[in-house]
């Protein structure tokens, strides 16, 4: 009893999927698809598709290098590989710019430190400190701004 029923709405289902289709344009001329059109109206008569046992590739199926269409699953792989090449290259800018921003701000600081006129110590290999001559201090001082142009662009 059970199979009869769902044979039948099996069918019911299966010849709504397979109604005729309409194309007309209604009273505001916006262009309307349907199985019925209303009444008064010039409406044209669409083709069903034919039936097929495979899916017809789509028209605007993609070619690997080779020239071979893709599949579906073949085209959806390729779209989130590209994705995540795209990502992976953002968080490499990202990260560069971040690393950018740091050695600003540590030229910065050091350039700072070194033009404001206080004594300017360093520790040898040995573990003790001496303090840079003028000399030195200027030589510092002009890695320190070439460091600012170049990392605070």
């Amino acid at each position: 009893m059970n199979k009869a029923l769902l044979l039948i709405v099996t069918l019911v289902f299966s010849t709504a999927a397979a109604a005729q289709q309409y194309k007309w344009v209604d009273k505001d001329g916006k262009v309307r698809y349907g199985d019925v059109p209303p009444p008064g109206v010039n409406a044209t008569r669409l083709k069903a598709p034919p039936p097929s046992s495979s899916p017809a590739p789509s028209a605007a199926a993609k070619k690997d290098g080779g020239g071979k269409a893709l599949t579906p699953e073949e085209a959806y792989r390729q779209r989130q590989e590209a994705a995540r090449k795209d990502a992976d290259k953002q968080a490499q800018a990202e990260q560069e710019k971040s690393l950018n921003q740091e050695n600003c701000s540590r030229a910065r600081e050091s350039l700072a430190a070194l033009e404001s006129g206080q004594r300017i110590s360093r520790t040898d290999a040995k573990g003790e400190r001496y303090y840079l001559e003028d000399a030195q201090i200027a030589q510092e001082t002009a890695k320190a701004r070439e460091s600012v142009r170049q990392y605070c662009k």
